[in-house]
């Protein structure tokens, strides 16, 4: 039989490619800062395996009365196919996502609900047999923490929190049970925002949104410190501010200090704009679904070192750098940037 040789595969960090010492596009990243970063976002340790993280139950729903009022809208109509396509996705296609965005967050799903909805509860979202189903479920696997694949309005989050937690508001959190956390689709987002963000400009935007999705969700937590006495002497002190009162106007002022923070840097990155219009170089930018690959492709092509996994927002910060094309081309060099992937419902 011939024996027919097979070549090896090529290393794209192989390829000749020239490097100017003095261009700060390429930016090369040590292997060391990589392999943590890679353990610090995966949940694991030095050998590879997965650190225990937190159990949590999955709520999903598939709401009617929004797809009853597309198709009023008249948004099933595809005049391209002359097809009729759904307007969002599917509640198997969302919970799909979901389940990303849980291993993401480094949270472990042990368990699932599902509901179709012709009327969405506005007290607790979902159903209240739904509700003692999930409470039921929670029970029986050990978990605190229930997710639901919604946007919950402030009310609904602090009603499914008082029902959860009945037996501790009822002791006044003295006896032993775990709190339960209720997190909705753009809370679970957002802390993954957070976790993800490396730049100062990407964690300031994750702390001014984070503070604006908190900022309507403030409860009274010091039911004892009802009202601090307002100072003055005798005869006249009033009620003086409520303890929740204090936390909104804490909140307040925070956003007002981050806008102004995020002000500056958006002026430096003004700055940088500029010089990269200056040089003359075409800019091109990879967009696309979470996840498909656009951080592989900068890494292919550049070197940039920047993580590239299977996971959902992988890329938080956008990455710019130089690529440089061997042969004859229009144009031998340009800067390609990464982008933060598309999902949908982002908050």
């Amino acid at each position: 039989e011939e024996v027919v040789p097979v070549s090896p595969p090529v290393d794209p960090f192989s390829l000749p490619m020239t490097v100017d010492p003095d261009d700060f596009s390429f930016y090369y990243r040590d292997e060391d800062e990589i392999l943590t970063e890679r353990e610090d976002r995966l949940y694991t340790d030095e050998n590879g395996i997965r650190r225990k993280v937190e159990k949590c139950i999955l709520v999903g729903v598939e709401d009617l009365t929004a797809q009853r009022k597309a198709k009023k809208a008249e948004l099933y109509y595809d005049p391209l196919s002359g097809e009729q396509e759904p307007p969002c996705f599917t509640l198997e296609e969302s919970m799909v996502e979901m389940r990303e965005l849980i291993r993401t967050a480094g949270l472990e799903l042990a368990g699932e609900v599902t509901q179709r909805l012709q009327e969405v509860n506005p007290r607790t979202y979902v159903g209240t047999g739904k509700v003692q189903e999930a409470k039921q479920l929670m029970e029986e696997v050990g978990c605190c923490t229930i997710v639901f694949d919604a946007e919950l309005t402030p009310g609904q989050q602090k009603s499914l929190e008082n029902i959860f937690n009945r037996n501790l508001l009822q002791n006044d959190f003295l006896v032993q049970d775990a709190e339960i956390k209720v997190v909705d689709r753009t809370a679970l987002i957002l802390d993954i925002f957070a976790q993800h963000a490396r730049t100062r400009e990407g964690k300031l935007q994750v702390d001014l949104a984070l503070h604006e999705y908190r900022k309507p969700r403030l409860t009274k937590m010091w039911t004892h410190l009802e009202r601090q006495s307002g100072a003055g002497g005798v005869g006249l002190r009033g009620p003086g501010e409520s303890q929740l009162e204090i936390d909104k106007r804490l909140v307040r002022d925070r956003i007002i200090t981050l806008k102004k923070k995020i002000d500056d840097v958006q002026k430096q990155r003004t700055i940088h704009r500029r010089g990269r219009k200056k040089s003359g170089l075409p800019i091109l930018s990879l967009v696309g679904y979470t996840n498909a690959g656009k951080s592989s492709v900068l890494n292919y092509l550049t070197r940039a070192g920047v993580m590239a996994e299977s996971m959902l927002f992988a890329t938080l910060d956008p990455t710019t750098r130089k690529v440089k094309l061997q042969g004859d081309h229009a144009h031998p060099e340009f800067l390609l940037t990464d982008t933060v992937g598309f999902i949908q419902k982002l908050p």
